[in-house]
Formats: structure tokens, sequence, C-alpha cells
């Protein structure tokens, strides 16, 4: 009996210590409810924001580059005696213009060059030694919101959120700065923490022609 009573107490030490080790286990694995998700996106840096003109993972200089719907175009040409007039147009709803002789061509999504390059393609069947120039007008940023002077204003070259609501007047007394939108001109979305921006210039996401700032008003 007593032999008995000893090999039941070691089997029952035996799976009381098994017990122990698996649920130390256990204990260092963390279940799916640990895991966390922002609430909202918002800049981390010089990261791509999103796909630009179609493009995935274009980052948002690529965008300065390529023609958007709304953009003055002007194409001058040379080369050819006499040479064609030279053509400003803004660019149409559906991504063209529309040229003499050769009409409709795409300028959306285009760059200079590959413009350029399609233009004097088209003339070649007219002028063997035709050079298109291609160069755009008139780019402009928008502001709204919380800002003292909000509106539309020239793009004229490197610019980031926070010189961009600097000016448009400035934050009014009412803005809230922590939570800035950026909305770029093919729809994706960067929220901007300003205060953070200001004291380091890696989270203030450059303006890009076509883009729109939207400061909220906060809520106390």
């Amino acid at each position: 009996m007593n032999s008995a009573h000893t090999r039941l107490g070691r089997w029952t030490a035996l799976a009381c210590g098994l017990g122990l080790v698996l649920s130390l286990v256990g204990c260092g694995t963390a279940g799916p409810e640990t895991a966390a998700f922002p609430d909202s996106p918002t800049w981390t840096g010089p990261l791509s924001t999103g796909p630009t003109n179609g493009t995935s993972g274009s980052s948002p200089a690529a965008a300065v580059e390529r023609f958007r719907v709304g953009d003055t175009v002007t194409v001058t040409f040379s080369g050819v005696e006499p040479p064609p007039p030279p053509h400003e147009e803004r660019i149409k709803e559906d991504g063209t213009i529309t040229l003499p002789m050769i009409g409709s061509v795409l300028a959306a999504g285009k760059t200079a060059g590959e413009l350029q390059k399609e233009i004097q393609e088209r003339y070649s069947r007219y002028y063997t030694r035709l050079t298109a120039t291609v160069k755009s007008l008139e780019r402009f940023y928008y502001v709204g919101g919380e800002v003292r002077s909000p509106g539309r204003f020239p793009w004229l070259g490197e610019l980031t959120v926070t010189q961009a609501i600097q000016s448009a007047g400035d934050f009014t007394d009412f803005a809230r700065k922590t939570r800035v939108l950026l909305v770029r001109a093919d729809g994706s979305t960067v929220v901007v923490d300003c205060r953070k921006a200001i004291e380091r210039p890696e989270l203030d996401p450059k303006v890009m022609p076509g883009d729109r700032i939207h400061v909220p008003r906060r809520f106390w």
C-alpha cells in the first residue's frame, strides 16, 4: 500500500510540474487582442503616402514632374521656318489638350519631356525638323479651415505644410494644430501634427501643386 501511495505521489508531482511549465510558456505568448493599430494615417517621415498619378509606391516629389487636369500648358515650336504659332491651353477634364493640325493629345499624367516627345512625333508627318518645347504655368495649392487668410496660392517651388500655413496668415486661435489634413491631388491623405513638424523637419511633408491643406477647429 505504501509503495502504491509513493508511486501515485510521484506521478502527481510530475503532472503538477509539467502544468507549471506549460503555464509559464503560455504567459510569454501575446494573444491577438494585444495588437494595436493607428486610428488614422499620420506623417512619420519621408516615406510615400500613397499612389501618385496611378503608380503605386511613387513619392510625392515625383508628382511635381507630371501634368494634372487644370494645369495650363504652353507649347512653343522652333527648328523650322516659319514655325507653328505658340499654343497655350488649360488641360481639360478628360486630360487632353487640342493642338492645330494634330488634334487631341493626352497631357495629364505625363512629364514635360514625355508630352514634348509625343507632340513632335505627331507633327513629324508635317515637319521633319520641328522641335516642341512644353512648359506648365499657374500651379497652385490650397489652404483652408482655421487659418487667417484661406485661399489659393501659387506653387513656386519646394514648400512644406507648415510653410504653406504660414503663407495663409498662420493658424487662428481656434486651430487644431495636431490634426492638420493634407489632401494630395491624387486623393491620398496625410494627417500632420504641426507642433511636432516645427521641431522635426522630417515630419513636415512637402506640398505639391494641386494639394489641399485643411486646418480643423478645436473642440474646446
